[in-house]
């Protein structure tokens, strides 16, 4: 409670002196949502421009893709992790549009962010944490999986190009993954807690990308290790024990979102029902927490209730895309409206017009001035939105006969 306090003041201290751009989201935040919901494809089209102009608007100019923008000091370095998972879903934007020339053009941005990444993984195969200016460089395990998902998605795009920087990444998982089925060694030395983490679940689904495009058995054993092993976290209701970057009691909804779509992954590949049963058991708690609006609190204690006064956007959308997820392998409809309620809250904080270093991003929080990426634009949130949206634009196309509930709520 003293932290929180601490933080509270520090935050009150710094408001007088905010540039006039972090004053004016804030007020504007303060109003509450947008009662335009601008749409699906509009929300799509925008994050997809603006994760172009991160790429190209880099503090580091090197290919990667800005790890955010700042209200308060401008655009950021090149983020590996994140420009590492940012490729499939330029990818898998790329094949839904009709336009090919513009097709082309986010192909060879993907190309551009591969060849980058291929330059600077490390010589034992793996990659480094933090921005790429961070000190210290050393591998890290998380940042390595969510790059693994990019190599595999450019060996499926492209070809073998990419094969050996992909199998020396995921031989590196699997040489460093202990015999119980966790990472250990490698931890970020920025801004995460020591000890074990289940959200790793998430390098798990890497490897299992990169099983799918190299059939090696070794990836899918090591993933489905990872997972079992996460599994003796959970708790009856779903709550996840060690789940958190900072705070192990009241995880954040991103760290929530990572271990959930690894494990849900992990049934798509095995057709487990004992995975599903326990995706359903995380995905039905989160469930009781989503309010009538689709606000999510950004931060969940053991009883699924929430203990901020945000949302962090990025663990909505992710959580968005599990319950698509979900969905789609039981026809349970709680969760196609969930995750449709969710969407629409995300939304009604992205700003469509104006400023083209916020329009089309998506906010760390919202309210903007939230503990979560605080006055920032972040590019996996980004990120994370598009494919939720596009995981709801083809659910709509399947489900022609069927609307979303929250369609209903339009202001």
């Amino acid at each position: 409670m003293i932290q929180l306090m601490n933080r509270r003041l520090r935050k009150w201290l710094r408001a007088p002196a905010l540039p006039a751009a972090a004053k004016a989201a804030r007020e504007e935040d303060a109003k509450g949502l947008r009662q335009r919901d601008p749409g699906v494809d509009a929300v799509i089209r925008e994050g997809v421009a603006w994760l172009c102009r991160a790429q190209d608007n880099s503090r580091t100019q090197d290919g990667g893709v800005a790890r955010h923008f700042s209200l308060i000091d401008g655009w950021g370095s090149s983020y590996p992790e994140t420009t590492g998972y940012i490729i499939p879903t330029l990818l898998s934007y790329a094949r839904t549009i009709k336009d090919e020339a513009f097709a082309r053009h986010l192909r060879d941005r993907a190309c551009r962010m591969l060849q980058w990444l291929t330059s600077i993984q490390l010589p034992c195969g793996g990659f480094q944490g933090g921005t790429v200016d961070q000190k210290p460089v050393v591998p890290v395990t998380f940042n390595t999986g969510q790059i693994l998902m990019g190599l595999a998605a450019a060996v499926s795009e492209f070809g073998e190009t990419y094969s050996p920087v992909m199998a020396r990444t995921a031989d590196w998982l699997v040489s460093t993954q202990d015999s119980d089925g966790c990472w250990r060694k490698y931890p970020s030395p920025f801004d995460a807690m020591p000890g074990e983490r289940v959200y790793d679940a998430h390098v798990a689904w890497g490897l299992l990308e990169a099983d799918r495009v190299h059939h090696n058995p070794r990836y899918r054993q090591a993933a489905l290790a990872n997972i079992h092993w996460a599994l003796e976290s959970q708790l009856p209701n779903g709550w996840f024990n060690n789940c958190c970057l900072r705070d192990r009691a009241e995880p954040l909804t991103h760290a929530i979102g990572y271990v959930l779509r690894g494990v849900v992954e992990a049934y798509l590949v095995t057709n487990d029902s004992t995975l599903l049963a326990t995706a359903a058991r995380t995905a039905d708690g989160l469930l009781t927490a989503l309010g009538p609006d689709g606000f999510l609190s950004g931060k969940l204690n053991c009883n699924w209730n929430g203990t901020a006064s945000w949302s962090c956007l990025t663990g909505t959308a992710q959580i968005a895309i599990c319950w698509f997820l979900l969905y789609r392998c039981t026809g349970e409809a709680r969760y196609r409206e969930g995750a449709c309620r969710a969407n629409r809250y995300l939304r009604r904080t992205v700003s469509v017009q104006g400023s083209p270093d916020v329009r089309g991003g998506v906010k760390g929080s919202f309210p903007v001035g939230g503990e979560y990426g605080i006055y920032q634009y972040l590019n996996w949130g980004c990120k994370f939105v598009i494919d939720s949206h596009l995981m709801e634009s083809s659910i709509r196309s399947s489900d022609a006969p069927v609307e979303c509930v929250a369609d209903e709520r339009k202001g």
